[in-house]
Protein backbone atom coordinates (compact mmCIF):
# COMPACT_ATOMS: atom_id res chain seq x y z
CA UNK A 1 0.00 0.00 0.00
CA UNK A 2 1.60 3.29 -0.83
CA UNK A 3 1.91 6.68 0.90
CA UNK A 4 -1.47 8.83 0.68
CA UNK A 5 -1.06 12.31 0.14
CA UNK A 6 -3.12 15.03 1.46
CA UNK A 7 -6.54 15.18 -0.45
CA UNK A 8 -7.93 18.65 -1.56
CA UNK A 9 -10.63 18.76 1.50
CA UNK A 10 -7.65 18.74 3.66
CA UNK A 11 -5.71 21.31 1.88
CA UNK A 12 -8.22 23.66 1.23
CA UNK A 13 -8.62 23.62 5.52
CA UNK A 14 -4.71 23.94 5.88
CA UNK A 15 -4.98 27.05 3.56
CA UNK A 16 -7.84 28.54 5.46
CA UNK A 17 -6.44 27.96 8.90
CA UNK A 18 -3.23 29.49 8.56
CA UNK A 19 -3.66 31.97 5.63
CA UNK A 20 -6.83 34.08 5.78
CA UNK A 21 -8.07 33.00 9.05
CA UNK A 22 -5.44 34.90 11.39
CA UNK A 23 -5.92 37.79 9.50
CA UNK A 24 -10.07 37.72 10.10
CA UNK A 25 -9.59 36.87 13.43
CA UNK A 26 -7.53 39.61 14.51
CA UNK A 27 -9.62 42.24 12.28
CA UNK A 28 -12.69 41.10 14.69
CA UNK A 29 -11.41 40.62 17.58
CA UNK A 30 -9.18 43.86 17.83
CA UNK A 31 -10.00 47.49 17.45
CA UNK A 32 -9.91 48.99 14.21
CA UNK A 33 -6.54 51.08 14.40
CA UNK A 34 -4.30 48.68 15.72
CA UNK A 35 -2.00 46.69 13.08
CA UNK A 36 -1.70 43.14 13.32
CA UNK A 37 2.08 42.25 14.32
CA UNK A 38 3.81 38.86 12.63
CA UNK A 39 3.66 37.21 15.42
CA UNK A 40 0.25 36.55 16.14
CA UNK A 41 -0.05 35.28 12.58
CA UNK A 42 2.78 32.88 12.62
CA UNK A 43 0.76 31.28 15.55
CA UNK A 44 -1.59 29.72 13.78
CA UNK A 45 0.23 27.79 11.06
CA UNK A 46 2.55 26.86 14.17
CA UNK A 47 0.02 25.31 16.29
CA UNK A 48 -2.07 23.73 13.34
CA UNK A 49 1.17 21.29 11.98
CA UNK A 50 0.30 18.69 14.69
CA UNK A 51 -3.52 18.54 13.97
CA UNK A 52 -2.54 18.39 10.62
CA UNK A 53 0.23 15.34 10.75
CA UNK A 54 -1.94 13.79 13.26
CA UNK A 55 -4.75 13.32 10.29
CA UNK A 56 -2.16 12.15 7.95
CA UNK A 57 -0.45 9.67 10.35
CA UNK A 58 -3.87 8.07 11.15
CA UNK A 59 -4.56 7.51 7.21
CA UNK A 60 -0.66 6.42 6.45
CA UNK A 61 0.06 2.36 5.64
CA UNK A 62 0.52 0.63 8.96
CA UNK A 63 4.68 1.43 8.95
CA UNK A 64 5.85 3.51 11.59
CA UNK A 65 8.49 5.03 9.43
CA UNK A 66 6.78 5.58 6.63
CA UNK A 67 3.65 6.97 8.45
CA UNK A 68 5.40 9.45 10.74
CA UNK A 69 7.74 10.12 7.91
CA UNK A 70 5.11 11.02 5.08
CA UNK A 71 2.96 12.89 7.34
CA UNK A 72 5.81 15.17 8.85
CA UNK A 73 7.36 15.71 5.37
CA UNK A 74 3.80 17.12 4.22
CA UNK A 75 3.01 18.65 6.75
CA UNK A 76 6.44 20.80 7.29
CA UNK A 77 6.26 21.48 3.46
CA UNK A 78 2.60 23.56 4.17
CA UNK A 79 3.91 24.70 7.19
CA UNK A 80 6.78 26.40 4.84
CA UNK A 81 4.71 27.52 2.43
CA UNK A 82 2.25 29.21 4.50
CA UNK A 83 5.44 31.09 6.72
CA UNK A 84 6.33 31.89 3.11
CA UNK A 85 3.23 33.77 2.46
CA UNK A 86 3.78 35.98 5.57
CA UNK A 87 7.27 36.36 4.76
CA UNK A 88 6.83 37.84 1.54
CA UNK A 89 3.61 37.70 0.26
CA UNK A 90 1.93 39.98 3.44
CA UNK A 91 4.96 40.98 5.46
CA UNK A 92 2.38 42.43 8.39
CA UNK A 93 4.76 44.27 11.56
CA UNK A 94 7.54 43.79 13.05
CA UNK A 95 9.95 40.59 13.00
CA UNK A 96 9.89 37.10 13.71
CA UNK A 97 12.56 34.31 13.74
CA UNK A 98 11.36 32.14 10.92
CA UNK A 99 13.87 29.30 11.56
CA UNK A 100 12.63 28.82 15.38
CA UNK A 101 9.24 29.05 13.84
CA UNK A 102 10.13 26.36 11.01
CA UNK A 103 11.83 24.07 13.64
CA UNK A 104 9.21 24.14 15.81
CA UNK A 105 6.20 23.44 13.88
CA UNK A 106 8.30 20.28 12.67
CA UNK A 107 8.95 19.18 15.64
CA UNK A 108 4.83 19.67 16.60
CA UNK A 109 4.61 17.90 13.37
CA UNK A 110 6.65 15.20 14.73
CA UNK A 111 4.60 14.76 17.83
CA UNK A 112 1.30 14.53 15.91
CA UNK A 113 2.00 11.86 13.48
CA UNK A 114 3.25 9.67 16.63
CA UNK A 115 -0.42 10.11 17.69
CA UNK A 116 -1.99 9.59 14.55
CA UNK A 117 -0.04 7.24 13.81
CA UNK A 118 -1.10 5.32 17.09
CA UNK A 119 -4.83 6.05 16.64
CA UNK A 120 -4.73 5.02 13.21
CA UNK A 121 -4.46 1.80 14.22
CA UNK A 122 -7.52 1.77 16.11
CA UNK A 123 -9.42 3.32 13.31
CA UNK A 124 -11.45 1.25 10.79
CA UNK A 125 -10.07 1.37 7.40
CA UNK A 126 -13.13 1.28 4.37
CA UNK A 127 -12.66 2.29 0.98
CA UNK A 128 -16.01 4.42 0.97
CA UNK A 129 -17.69 5.68 -2.72
CA UNK A 130 -17.27 9.44 -2.74
CA UNK A 131 -21.07 10.78 -1.48
CA UNK A 132 -22.48 13.92 -3.50
CA UNK A 133 -21.94 15.92 -0.59
CA UNK A 134 -18.48 16.66 -2.12
CA UNK A 135 -20.40 18.74 -4.76
CA UNK A 136 -21.59 20.86 -1.64
CA UNK A 137 -19.06 20.84 -0.15
CA UNK A 138 -16.74 22.00 -2.67
CA UNK A 139 -19.29 24.54 -4.05
CA UNK A 140 -19.18 26.04 -0.74
CA UNK A 141 -15.32 26.46 -0.45
CA UNK A 142 -15.70 28.07 -3.88
CA UNK A 143 -17.98 30.75 -2.52
CA UNK A 144 -16.18 31.42 0.40
CA UNK A 145 -12.60 30.79 -0.80
CA UNK A 146 -13.61 33.74 -3.01
CA UNK A 147 -14.48 36.18 -0.41
CA UNK A 148 -12.15 34.99 1.61
CA UNK A 149 -9.40 35.76 -0.44
CA UNK A 150 -10.17 39.21 -1.15
CA UNK A 151 -10.48 39.87 2.56
CA UNK A 152 -6.85 38.45 2.72
CA UNK A 153 -5.48 40.46 0.38
CA UNK A 154 -7.89 43.79 2.10
CA UNK A 155 -6.46 43.10 5.54
CA UNK A 156 -2.70 42.18 4.49
CA UNK A 157 -2.24 45.45 2.60
CA UNK A 158 -3.69 47.60 5.42
CA UNK A 159 -1.72 45.62 7.94
CA UNK A 160 1.52 45.82 5.97
CA UNK A 161 1.28 49.64 5.44
CA UNK A 162 4.35 51.26 6.70
CA UNK A 163 3.18 55.20 7.70
CA UNK A 164 -0.03 56.22 8.62
CA UNK A 165 -2.12 58.64 8.66
CA UNK A 166 -1.18 60.07 5.05
CA UNK A 167 -0.18 63.57 4.40
CA UNK A 168 -3.35 65.49 2.80
CA UNK A 169 -2.53 67.49 -0.06
CA UNK A 170 -6.28 68.79 -0.79
CA UNK A 171 -9.53 67.53 -1.95
CA UNK A 172 -13.66 67.24 -2.90
CA UNK A 173 -15.83 67.19 -1.01
CA UNK A 174 -18.06 68.39 1.71
CA UNK A 175 -15.85 67.39 4.51
CA UNK A 176 -12.58 68.01 2.06
CA UNK A 177 -9.69 70.31 3.56
CA UNK A 178 -10.12 72.42 -0.16
CA UNK A 179 -12.47 73.30 -2.21
CA UNK A 180 -12.37 70.64 -5.37
CA UNK A 181 -8.78 71.25 -6.07
CA UNK A 182 -5.18 69.84 -4.35
CA UNK A 183 -1.38 71.34 -5.38
CA UNK A 184 1.08 68.51 -5.97
CA UNK A 185 4.54 69.41 -4.53
CA UNK A 186 6.55 67.22 -7.21
CA UNK A 187 5.24 65.38 -10.39
CA UNK A 188 4.68 61.54 -9.89
CA UNK A 189 1.65 59.50 -8.43
CA UNK A 190 -0.85 60.27 -5.86
CA UNK A 191 -3.30 58.22 -3.70
CA UNK A 192 -7.19 59.25 -4.01
CA UNK A 193 -8.25 58.28 -0.13
CA UNK A 194 -12.19 57.81 0.21
CA UNK A 195 -13.31 59.68 3.79
CA UNK A 196 -15.20 57.68 6.04
CA UNK A 197 -18.20 56.05 4.24
CA UNK A 198 -17.83 57.48 0.96
CA UNK A 199 -18.25 55.11 -1.81
CA UNK A 200 -14.69 53.50 -2.86
CA UNK A 201 -15.84 53.37 -6.81
CA UNK A 202 -15.92 56.76 -7.90
CA UNK A 203 -14.97 58.06 -11.22
CA UNK A 204 -12.55 61.01 -10.07
CA UNK A 205 -10.88 62.85 -13.00
CA UNK A 206 -7.89 65.73 -12.76
CA UNK A 207 -7.94 68.43 -14.92
CA UNK A 208 -4.86 71.10 -15.17
CA UNK A 209 -2.79 73.16 -17.66
CA UNK A 210 -5.43 74.01 -19.85
CA UNK A 211 -7.74 71.62 -21.11
CA UNK A 212 -5.97 68.33 -19.75
CA UNK A 213 -7.28 66.06 -18.32
CA UNK A 214 -6.54 62.83 -16.63
CA UNK A 215 -8.31 59.89 -15.48
CA UNK A 216 -7.36 58.18 -12.05
CA UNK A 217 -6.77 54.48 -12.05
CA UNK A 218 -8.66 52.96 -9.21
CA UNK A 219 -7.55 50.10 -7.05
CA UNK A 220 -9.35 47.02 -7.60
CA UNK A 221 -9.27 45.93 -3.81
CA UNK A 222 -9.00 49.32 -2.02
CA UNK A 223 -7.15 48.92 1.79
CA UNK A 224 -8.98 51.15 4.24
CA UNK A 225 -8.06 52.12 8.23
CA UNK A 226 -5.61 54.98 7.03
CA UNK A 227 -6.05 58.02 9.00
CA UNK A 228 -7.00 58.29 13.21
CA UNK A 229 -9.61 58.58 15.41
CA UNK A 230 -11.20 61.61 13.13
CA UNK A 231 -11.55 60.17 10.23
CA UNK A 232 -10.56 57.30 8.15
CA UNK A 233 -9.29 56.83 4.61
CA UNK A 234 -9.09 54.18 2.01
CA UNK A 235 -7.14 53.77 -0.90
CA UNK A 236 -9.24 54.15 -3.81
CA UNK A 237 -7.29 55.25 -6.76
CA UNK A 238 -4.23 56.37 -8.06
CA UNK A 239 -3.55 60.05 -10.39
CA UNK A 240 -0.17 60.47 -11.99
CA UNK A 241 0.48 64.20 -12.39
CA UNK A 242 3.21 65.10 -14.86
CA UNK A 243 4.35 68.58 -13.38
CA UNK A 244 3.75 70.16 -9.72
CA UNK A 245 1.21 72.48 -9.25
CA UNK A 246 -2.57 72.84 -8.43
CA UNK A 247 -4.51 70.67 -9.87
CA UNK A 248 -8.73 70.33 -10.07
CA UNK A 249 -9.88 67.21 -8.82
CA UNK A 250 -13.57 65.86 -9.67
CA UNK A 251 -15.48 63.00 -8.25
CA UNK A 252 -18.57 61.69 -9.41
CA UNK A 253 -20.70 59.73 -7.02
CA UNK A 254 -23.66 59.08 -6.48
CA UNK A 255 -23.59 59.76 -2.62
CA UNK A 256 -23.98 64.21 -2.34
CA UNK A 257 -21.95 63.70 0.76
CA UNK A 258 -19.19 61.82 -0.29
CA UNK A 259 -15.38 63.20 0.05
CA UNK A 260 -11.99 62.61 -1.43
CA UNK A 261 -8.66 63.61 -0.41
CA UNK A 262 -5.23 63.41 -2.44
CA UNK A 263 -2.32 62.63 -0.51
CA UNK A 264 1.33 60.54 -0.71
CA UNK A 265 0.46 56.59 -2.22
CA UNK A 266 0.78 54.25 0.62
CA UNK A 267 4.05 52.28 0.75
CA UNK A 268 2.98 48.42 1.07
CA UNK A 269 5.35 45.89 1.92
CA UNK A 270 5.50 42.85 0.48
CA UNK A 271 3.90 41.04 -3.01
CA UNK A 272 0.47 42.45 -1.50
CA UNK A 273 1.16 46.00 -2.97
CA UNK A 274 0.70 44.81 -6.56
CA UNK A 275 -1.98 41.97 -5.87
CA UNK A 276 -4.49 45.06 -4.61
CA UNK A 277 -4.19 46.20 -8.19
CA UNK A 278 -5.12 43.01 -9.75
CA UNK A 279 -8.56 42.35 -11.44
CA UNK A 280 -10.93 41.30 -8.56
CA UNK A 281 -11.73 38.52 -10.84
CA UNK A 282 -8.91 36.91 -11.03
CA UNK A 283 -8.45 37.10 -6.91
CA UNK A 284 -11.73 35.34 -6.39
CA UNK A 285 -10.66 32.97 -9.22
CA UNK A 286 -7.18 32.20 -6.14
CA UNK A 287 -9.38 31.61 -3.88
CA UNK A 288 -12.15 29.71 -5.81
CA UNK A 289 -9.19 26.92 -6.49
CA UNK A 290 -9.24 24.71 -3.89
CA UNK A 291 -13.02 24.88 -3.36
CA UNK A 292 -13.13 23.83 -7.45
CA UNK A 293 -10.36 21.00 -6.80
CA UNK A 294 -12.73 19.38 -3.99
CA UNK A 295 -15.77 19.44 -6.87
CA UNK A 296 -12.99 17.81 -9.22
CA UNK A 297 -11.63 15.49 -6.92
CA UNK A 298 -15.60 14.46 -5.93
CA UNK A 299 -16.26 13.62 -9.49
CA UNK A 300 -13.13 11.56 -10.25
CA UNK A 301 -13.81 9.11 -7.17
CA UNK A 302 -17.64 9.01 -8.76
CA UNK A 303 -16.46 7.91 -12.09
CA UNK A 304 -13.43 5.25 -10.46
CA UNK A 305 -15.04 1.89 -11.01
CA UNK A 306 -15.55 0.14 -8.01
CA UNK A 307 -14.10 -3.28 -7.24
CA UNK A 308 -15.79 -6.36 -7.70
CA UNK A 309 -17.27 -7.96 -4.69
CA UNK A 310 -17.74 -11.81 -4.56
CA UNK A 311 -21.47 -12.91 -3.35
CA UNK A 312 -21.90 -16.12 -2.16
CA UNK A 313 -23.85 -17.71 -4.83
CA UNK A 314 -20.85 -16.90 -6.82
CA UNK A 315 -18.43 -18.39 -4.66
CA UNK A 316 -20.75 -21.35 -4.92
Amino acid sequence: MSARLPGPGVLTAWLVATVPAPLVVYEWTHRWEEKQPLSTALWWPVLASPLLATVLAARQPRRPAAAVGVSTLVTTALLAVSLAFFRWVVPLTGEARWGRALLGGAALAVAGALIGYAAGGRLPHRARPASRRGYLVGGLAVVFGALLAQSAVRLGAEDSTIGHPPHEYGGVGPYATSADRFTAPAAGAYAIFALSFSPADPDCRVTGGGSEVRAAEPVSVPPGDYGSDAAVYSWVATVRVPTPGTWTLDCRTDDPEASYVVGDVPEIRGAVGEVIHWPVGVIWLLGAVPGLLIVADTARRRRAPRPAVLTAAGNT
